[in-house]
């Protein structure tokens, strides 16, 4: 008998190991709750949970044809990824923060099209990088004795729950901690902040796309 407590826990701490490691996506939900406040942020971390789940669904419930399909594309997605990466860090690097234009960013914070832009970028970034579903089969496979090895619709939909849970959870606990801060922050320290994470976010990309063209030449 499937005991459905632990496969929620399970599906939970997928989603936080998946999730919490300090990555580009880290990096940009922390920069925006701090530029835009801790709703951007969130909605920036809710993209990429997203991200999360779409490749929860596909490993849990065995959706072979589509997970060959995104690792028929593991490089041209890999390119994507890489470049919205260097595109992301260039950006926020020269990013200026005048008091200005920062109050007026923040004062359009709550529009519909900045919020889902916010959404959708994070999400884009998320599903361009095939690497994420190779570490759910390998976290899922983990799961074999709890879900068997054919595990039915209510199983599977019960531990992507969980998955999703479990990444909301930690972006909500990230952007609400880091947004303490949101209102102490001038434009000297927004400035220093998007260099630091715009080079950060810059070199993620870079590694991407020279782990790619390293393994090409191999």
């Amino acid at each position: 008998m499937i005991d459905y407590a632990l496969l929620i826990l399970s599906g939970l701490a997928i989603g936080i190991i998946v999730a919490a490691p300090i990555g580009p996506v880290n990096l940009i939900c922390i920069r925006r709750t701090l530029a835009f406040g801790p709703l951007n942020g969130f909605l920036s971390g809710l993209g990429a949970a997203l991200g999360d789940s779409v490749f929860g669904i596909v490993t849990a419930f065995g959706l072979t044809a589509i997970a060959q399909l995104i690792k028929g594309f593991y490089v041209p997605l890999q390119i994507i990824g890489g470049l919205m990466l260097v595109g992301f860090g260039v950006h926020t690097f020269f990013a200026q923060p005048k008091k200005r234009e920062l109050d007026q960013v923040k004062r359009s914070d709550t529009g519909a099209s900045t919020l889902i832009g916010a959404i959708v970028s994070t999400f884009a970034l998320t599903i361009t990088n095939p690497a994420t579903l190779f570490g759910f089969a390998a976290l899922f496979a983990g799961l074999g004795s709890l879900i068997g090895e054919k595990p039915r619709f209510a199983e599977a939909a019960v531990l992507v729950g969980g998955v999703a849970g479990g990444s909301i959870a930690w972006w909500f606990t990230i952007t609400t901690i880091v947004g303490l801060f949101h209102k102490n922050i001038d434009d000297r320290a927004m400035k220093w902040i998007n260099h630091a994470m715009g080079a950060a976010i810059t070199l993620f990309g870079l590694a991407v796309l020279g782990n790619l063209i390293r393994a090409q030449l191999a």
